[in-house]
Formats: structure tokens, C-alpha cells, sequence
């Protein structure tokens, strides 16, 4: 019998995951194979070159290029401090004088007598990689970073923006089917992730950045609150870079989505732990999903099993009693399971002949589906 993979989103209470944490350039590894760390750890660090000042000494003083290094006070490699002279002319009349003065504080990087310019280097800028997640050193790569393995309890959302963050996560509804309103969210949520329901709107995010809250999970939004958010039309490429104050994770899709009662489940399920998030989304290729994950502790009600657990393997296709969400009209967002897989193929509204599946609802209703308009909800 044929079938299709569906790539689908991960909601599991029991994985094993491995996160490279790697510097963009060489730098130095902090920590060594075998180290457990947390997510606030500092794994790696390297430094980035500082921005580069051009000051035409040549021309300020009023000489030719090729005598520029006669007038220098400070020479190549020396350290400045702002506004320290660097250079100056020596006139018999001292009202005469002319100095030249460092815009910056940094060191003098070169000096050039073709030019008559010197170039002046900020100080260089550390470039910290933390561990992200608590867990344990797993592999070392020389002068880039590390490996960093942790058994957790895995979400998966369909759609993120923001950074890496942690914090302890905590549920401001009861109910998956609930709006996050911004009078939920509290003082005492500051650096917190805060779980809601099917909803928030804009006001709920202002709310969020005012209290400073670490991440916010929920259902569903508004593009246009996104975009009233963001302050502009946010593109396909990757985002997780994105300055909003807080970390955002949507596990359902665009409007008022009840979050599936699997995923809400979860998250209620671990509240009061430390959990770390990532809002990072690519939706072409190379898929990357926002995420959050809920490391075991001692106190977490899997702890005990944690040492059997095993990475998740690929899957070859979907399967009987499997657990699918549509991602097309008309039935976008319902999550059912699927209860037939048949061979052959049949005729669509567009004409087109696909491979389908039967799915049926919570609520005893079944639907004859595409293959192709679900996505199966791993775990």
C-alpha cells in the first residue's frame, strides 16, 4: 500500500533531544564533555571585532600624508580614551595649535601615510553561546561550541517570534478553549512563560511587554496584531530575531484556535517548572518549529524514567489511530484521528486526483481529507 509522510508537529511528554550550541566564529569552549549545565550556562564564547573610525589626521592638521606620523601622540596598537588627543601640530605661536581628537574609546589600529589616515577599533564585543536548555555536555567541537543533550517534554507550534528564552512556566487559563486576556496576565509573571488558551489580542501583548513577562504560549492571534506588534509586515525568511520585548509561540494558527487539549494537557501538566522557549520559525526549507521544552527534573513526574527514554526515531508514514490537524480550509485547525487509509485514489474539488485519509472528530463527525492538507501530531 502507498503512503505519504507527514511532517507533523511534536507534542510528547517523553524525548530525548540534542542541541548544538555553536559560535558563529572560533572562540573559546568554556565547558567540557560530561558537564551538566543549565540553561543560563555559558558554553562558548568568542569576541567580534569592533566598529572601525576613520580620522583624516592629514587633512585636520593641514600636512601632507607622508609627514602624518611626525605629528602622532599615539601610535599604532596604543590604547584611547574619547576625546584623548592623537595627534597635534606644533606651531611657534600657541594659539596656533591644532589637535586631533579620538571620537571613540578603542586603540589605534593603523596609521596610513598614503592617506594621512588613521583608523581607530572599538573594543571588541563578546559573543556569548548559552546552553539554552539544562542538561549535560554530550560533544565538544573545538573553538565552536557544544553539544548539549536533555530528556524533556517536547511542544512543538506551528508558528513563533522571538528569541531563546527560560523561565518558570505557569498556566493563566483552566481552559484550552479560553481567551488570555490582559487582565490575567499578573506582576508576579515577570520572567515568566505564561500559557493561555485559544486567543490573545494586542492589548494582552502591550500587557506582556509592560510586565515583562519571559514568553507568552497561546492557541491563536490576529495577523493584524502581529503586525500592529512588530510594527510591519513580517516576511517568510526565519524569524526568532525579533525585538518585541518577549518571546511568542502560536501551537495553533492564525485567529481564535482553541489550543489542542493534548498540548494544553502538557503544559498544565508541568506548570511551576523551568521551561526554555524558542520562538524560531522557518517555514521552507530546512523547517525549523518554535519550541518549548520542559527539562526533568527530580520533582517532575517523569523523573524516574528519564534514563530509559530514547531519542524519538523517523517515522515512514501515517498510520491507523494516529493523531492529525488539518491545515486547510474549510476545516483548518481541527485535530482528529484518523480512522481509515484507503488505496485508492479519488477526485478532489480541484479536479486533482490525491491519495486521502478519513479522519474522524471529537465530536463523532468524519471527513474524507487529502493526505496532503494534514499534519500529524507526533508524540
Amino acid at each position: 500500500m502507498g503512503h505519504a509522510y507527514t511532517p507533523g508537529l511534536t507534542v510528547t511528554e517523553r524525548t530525548v533531544i540534542r542541541k548544538p550550541r555553536l559560535l558563529p566564529i572560533p572562540g573559546t569552549v568554556l565547558a567540557k564533555a560530561g558537564d551538566r549545565v543549565r540553561a543560563e550556562t555559558v558554553v562558548a564564547r568568542a569576541e567580534l571585532p569592533g566598529k572601525v573610525h576613520v580620522v583624516n589626521v592629514a587633512n585636520l592638521l593641514g600636512v601632507a600624508p607622508d609627514e602624518v606620523r611626525d605629528y602622532l601622540v599615539k601610535k599604532e596598537g596604543e590604547a584611547v580614551s574619547q576625546d584623548e588627543v592623537i595627534a597635534e601640530n606644533r606651531p611657534f605661536i600657541k594659539w596656533f595649535k591644532t589637535e586631533v581628537r579620538s571620537p571613540i574609546r578603542g586603540k589605534v589600529e593603523s596609521v596610513s601615510t598614503i592617506t594621512g589616515q588613521m583608523l581607530l577599533r572599538e573594543p571588541p564585543r563578546p559573543l556569548e553561546r548559552l546552553a539554552y536548555v539544562d542538561g549535560a555536555v554530550v560533544d565538544l567541537h573545538p573553538a565552536h561550541g557544544v553539544t548539549v543533550e536533555t530528556s524533556c517534554s517536547m511542544v512543538q507550534g506551528i508558528f513563533g517570534i522571538g528569541g531563546e528564552t527560560w523561565g518558570e512556566l505557569v498556566m493563566a487559563v483552566d481552559s484550552p478553549e479560553k481567551t488570555l486576556s490582559a487582565s490575567q496576565l499578573l506582576p508576579t509573571m515577570k520572567n515568566k512563560i505564561v500559557a493561555g488558551g485559544a486567543f490573545l489580542g494586542i492589548e494582552t501583548m502591550k500587557r506582556a511587554r509592560e510586565i515583562g513577562v519571559a514568553a507568552l504560549v497561546v492557541g491563536g492571534i490576529h495577523d493584524k496584531d502581529l503586525r500592529e506588534l512588530l510594527g510591519y509586515d513580517l516576511g517568510v525568511a526565519i524569524t526568532g530575531t525579533e525585538q518585541v520585548g518577549f518571546t511568542l509561540v502560536i501551537t495553533e494558527g492564525f485567529g481564535t484556535i482553541p489550543m489542542a487539549a493534548k498540548t494544553f494537557e502538557l503544559l498544565a501538566g508541568h506548570a511551576g517548572q523551568k521551561a526554555s522557549i524558542s520562538g524560531a520559525t522557518q517555514i521552507r526549507a530546512g523547517v525549523i518549529r518554535p519550541e518549548i521544552l520542559i527539562p526533568w527534573t527530580t520533582g517532575s513526574p517523569d523523573a524516574g524514567s528519564a534514563g530509559r527514554a530514547v531519542p524519538a526515531t523517523e517515522r515512514s508514514g501515517i498510520r491507523i489511530d494516529d493523531h492529525v490537524r488539518v491545515i486547510r480550509d474549510p476545516l483548518f485547525g481541527r485535530i482528529g484521528r484518523v480512522t481509515a487509509l484507503p488505496t485508492e485514489l479519488r477526485q478532489i474539488e480541484t479536479e486533482s486526483v490525491v491519495r486521502v485519509l478519513v479522519v474522524t472528530f471529537a465530536d463523532g463527525t468524519s471527513a474524507v481529507i487529502p493526505r496532503a492538507n494534514v499534519e500529524l501530531m507526533e508524540g
